[in-house]
């Protein structure tokens, strides 16, 4: 798997509820959307009219929030057969999940909880990621977690572990760059070091979001705007992987939707300022896309 298996995608938001009216009737401009996966995982009614609406217009990816690959639990295949499903629908660029585990013993926790960074965890993490990618039949991207403990157990940094899935499974990343920047800051590592050191080719898409600060630490709640020094990370981020896809995200507190679109159109200004100086063209301000071609690798 390399980046060039996936389109490029330009600069989106993620789809929530209090902006479907708006998205479908106007048509706002941007290039993309990220829609979490279980909001549509049902037979029928609103939220699938939106999706098709939504998908005659823009591209979309997937983003699920209950696959918990680095659970002890075998996987919920059920679910998998769900998320192909929708895929073959509504054909996304890619689908997406998050490198934790949601739950155990049947249990679903309803948090993204973190790992020990261990080579027994690749090793579990790896061959479950393998099974979900022939499930599915295409690659799958893994996001990088925020975090508030750390494992005694570990035996390597958070970039070294998910670089060792990603190339040992054959998937992407998507690099959650709010979530290295509160990590970064719980667990007092340096976030530049972080983006450094991860695999180029294995980045596919971006995560721009806000958190709330607690003094002592940060959370991640995608209820604040984006922090400058966020995007300062995502600039170095563009100097160093060049073109990637990248949503903002807002879940709580949810602003008007111009308040994220101007947050996406910031995020096209940093990446046409870096590939200027690279003397690369610039993203256009509304990228053109296939919609219905099979994005699959």
């Amino acid at each position: 798997m390399k980046r060039a298996d996936f389109p490029s995608l330009g600069f989106g938001v993620g789809l929530r509820q209090p902006h479907y009216k708006l998205v479908v009737e106007t048509h706002p401009k941007v290039d993309w959307f990220e829609v979490i996966s279980e909001n549509f995982m049902v037979e029928g009614g609103r939220a699938l009219e939106v999706l098709e609406a939504v998908r005659e217009h823009y591209p979309i990816a997937m983003h699920g929030v209950s696959m918990s690959l680095g659970s002890t639990d075998p996987l919920n295949r059920n679910y998998l057969r769900q998320i192909g499903d929708l895929a073959r629908r509504f054909e996304p660029a890619w689908i997406s999940d998050h490198l934790c585990w949601t739950g155990v013993g049947g249990r679903n926790l309803h948090d993204l909880l973190p790992l020990p960074y261990t080579e027994e965890a690749i090793r579990h993490v790896v061959a479950r990621i393998r099974q979900v990618q022939d499930a599915l039949g295409r690659p799958i991207l893994i996001e990088n977690v925020s975090s508030y403990m750390a494992f005694a157990d570990s035996t390597m940094t958070e970039w070294e572990f998910i670089s060792a899935i990603a190339e040992e499974a054959d998937c992407g990343i998507l690099l959650d760059i709010n979530n290295i920047f509160v990590s970064a800051f719980n667990h007092r590592f340096d976030a530049n070091h972080y983006i450094d050191a991860m695999p180029a080719e294995r980045i596919v898409q971006y995560h721009l979001a806000g958190h709330s600060d607690h003094g002592t630490h940060l959370l991640d709640t995608h209820d604040h705007p984006i922090r400058d020094e966020v995007w300062a990370l995502y600039e170095r981020a563009a100097r160093r992987f060049g073109n990637v896809a990248a949503i903002v995200e807002w879940d709580d507190n949810i602003p008007e939707f111009a308040v994220l679109a101007e947050s996406t159109e910031r995020a096209r200004t940093i990446f046409n300022k870096v590939t200027v100086e690279h003397h690369e063209p610039p993203a256009e301000a509304t990228a053109k896309h296939p919609l219905s071609a099979d994005h699959r690798s």
